[in-house]
C-alpha cells in the first residue's frame, strides 16, 4: 500500500488517517495476506516516505481543546492502532522525508528498511506543540528513549544510517536499490507459515505492550503530569499559533 497525497511529500491529512485505519481493518480480516509492504508514494513530487502532517488543516482544527484530542485519539491513534492490530507482518519501505506522522507510521510496522537518502524526526517542537502521549511511546518504543528525546527536545534529524545504528532501521540500501530489497523483504516472509508469523506478531505486542499502556493511561486521565491540567490544554496557546502561523508564512517562529 501507499500513502499518497502528491505536492505534500505524502503528508498525512485527516481524511488519510482515517483511510489508514479502515485499509488496515479491511487486510486484519483477509487470511490469505502474508504480507503487507507500506510506503511512499512517488507522485508526490520527490522521493518521500511521509513527511508528517498537513500543517495547512491545521488552523481548522488544532486551536480547540476537544477538536485537538479528538484529532490525535481518534483519528492519529485510529489509523496507528488499526496499524498496532493489524496481525499480518508489515514492512515499510522508506525513502525520502520521514518525519512526524512518517516516523509514528514507520514504527508500526515489524520491518524498516530504508534508503541512504533518507531523513527522520518529528521536529514538531518548532510548531509549538508537543506529541500526543500514545505517539511519545509508541516512538519511543520503536526508535528508543534517546532518539526519542533528540527528535522532540531538540528537533533533531538523523540519517538513515544513523537510524540503523540506533536499532530502528534493519536496512538500508542504495535509493535504487530500495524498492527490490522491500518486495524481497516482503516475499521471504510471505514464503514462510503465515499463522505463525501471527502468533509472532502477537507475543512480541503484549511483550512491548507496557509503555502504550501508561500512555493509555495518561490520555485517559486527561493530564499532562500537572494536576488539573489536560494534555491538550494548550490548544489555543501562543506557543501552539505561533508555530503553526509561521510555518505557513514559511519565516521562523519567535517563542
Amino acid at each position: 500500500m501507499q500513502l499518497h497525497h502528491p505536492g505534500k511529500r505524502n503528508a498525512m491529512s485527516v481524511q488519510m488517517w482515517h483511510q489508514l485505519r479502515a485499509a488496515f481493518a479491511s487486510f486484519q480480516g483477509d487470511q490469505q495476506l502474508r504480507c503487507i509492504l507500506i510506503e511512499g508514494s512517488a507522485e508526490s513530487g520527490e522521493a518521500a516516505f511521509c513527511a508528517g502532517g498537513d500543517i495547512s488543516e491545521y488552523p481548522a482544527f488544532r486551536f480547540d481543546p476537544a477538536a485537538l484530542r479528538d484529532f490525535h485519539e481518534n483519528a492519529v491513534w485510529g489509523g496507528l492502532s488499526a496499524m498496532l492490530d493489524c496481525e499480518v507482518p508489515i514492512v515499510a519501505a522508506i525513502a525520502g522525508a520521514c518525519m512526524g506522522a512518517g516516523v509514528e507510521i514507520a514504527a508500526c510496522a515489524d520491518l524498516r528498511l530504508a534508503a541512504q537518502s533518507a531523513r527522520f524526526g518529528a521536529p514538531i517542537a518548532r510548531l509549538g506543540f508537543p506529541m500526543a502521549p500514545r505517539e511519545a511511546a509508541l516512538v519511543a518504543t520503536a526508535a528508543g528513549a534517546l532518539t526519542a528525546r533528540q527528535m522532540l527536545l531538540e528537533a533533531a534529524t538523523f540519517s538513515a544510517a544513523e537510524m540503523a545504528q540506533r536499532g530502528f532501521v534493519g536496512t538500508v540500501v542504495e535509493d535504487a536499490e530500495l524498492p527490490f530489497a522491500a518486495h524481497s523483504s516482503a516475499r521471504r516472509i510471505a514464503a514462510l507459515a503465515p499463522q505463525a508469523a501471527r502468533r509472532n506478531k502477537q507475543i512480541l505486542r503484549a511483550l512491548l505492550a507496557a509503555p502504550l499502556a501508561a500512555a493509555q493511561q495518561l490520555a485517559g486521565q486527561g493530564r499532562h503530569g500537572l494536576p488539573g491540567e489536560d494534555i491538550y490544554a494548550y490548544a489555543d496557546g501562543a506557543e501552539h499559533r505561533e508555530g503553526i502561523a509561521a510555518f505557513l508564512a514559511k519565516r521562523a517562529p519567535v517563542f
